[in-house]
């Protein structure tokens, strides 16, 4: 979510949880972005109501687990605790309905770059953030010529050899632990790229995030999980259709 940023979609944010009901709700990590709060306070109204939000949904009931992150690490001071109803998790597992065990982490333990060479992660991170506004400023540009959103950032990690490398390895490392500690699969963040399939046996879901892609992860009542485009949801709401190169990336429409 990176709540804090300019760069969270906080608004859509609202508008899928307004539209979704559940009996489990994880928060994978870098919920709150302490890494650019530090560095200069930004909180407008947008991301106090998806706070207020997801606190109301766990005063209805729903069991919400904060799993925290490294640009949320402050919050591993407070493991085991509960904050109006959210629990504070360094992981947790999760069993499907169709009794399938997946451990739930946010990921960055996982990452040689973040526990090896913290200064590195933090210039990746202004990398990163120059890179999304040069997106804001290309789409913008995009917008007027009447073309739909393309994500810079992604395209750059699909074409530069190190990158693709470094999430292959990440989503390696990440299912081995699952396989290790006899889970199904693992549900995890952190690198920004949704995606589901299959490393060895182990089913690897990354939920993906709202800076960019505007993905989740559900489970059905079947027990079967899917990533949710909301990007792609809120265009066909609108009535845009996208090309067969645009469409959600699960091809499933909240009711």
């Amino acid at each position: 979510m990176h709540l804090g940023t300019p760069t969270c979609q906080a608004v859509h944010l609202l508008d899928f949880l307004k539209h979704t009901e559940s009996t489990y709700l994880y928060l994978v990590g870098d919920i709150i972005d302490g890494w650019q709060l530090r560095r200069r306070w930004y909180w407008p109204q947008a991301h106090n109501d998806v706070v207020q939000k997801v606190l109301r949904k766990a005063r209805k009931g729903t069991h919400v687990t904060y799993v925290a992150g490294n640009h949320d690490e402050v919050m591993r001071h407070f493991l085991g605790l509960a904050f109006g109803g959210i629990d504070v998790r360094d992981e947790v597992e999760h069993v499907c309905a169709n009794g399938r065990r997946f451990l739930v982490i946010h990921g960055d333990l996982f990452d040689a770059v973040v526990q090896r060479a913290k200064w590195l992660a933090f210039v990746g991170d202004q990398l990163y953030l120059f890179t999304l506004k040069l997106n804001q400023w290309l789409n913008g540009l995009r917008g007027k010529m009447g073309l739909p959103y393309w994500s810079l950032s992604q395209f750059l990690k699909h074409k530069v050899k190190n990158a693709v490398s470094y999430i292959s390895d990440f989503e390696a490392a990440v299912a081995h632990e699952a396989r290790r500690r006899a889970f199904a699969g693992v549900v995890c963040g952190h690198i920004h790229k949704a995606e589901m399939r299959d490393i060895d046996g182990i089913l690897y879901c990354n939920d993906g995030d709202w800076v960019e892609s505007l993905t989740a992860l559900v489970e059905l009542e079947s027990g079967e999980l899917r990533i949710i485009d909301w990007k792609a949801i809120e265009a066909l709401r609108e009535g845009y259709h996208p090309p067969l190169d645009g469409v959600p990336i699960a091809h499933a429409v909240a009711d």
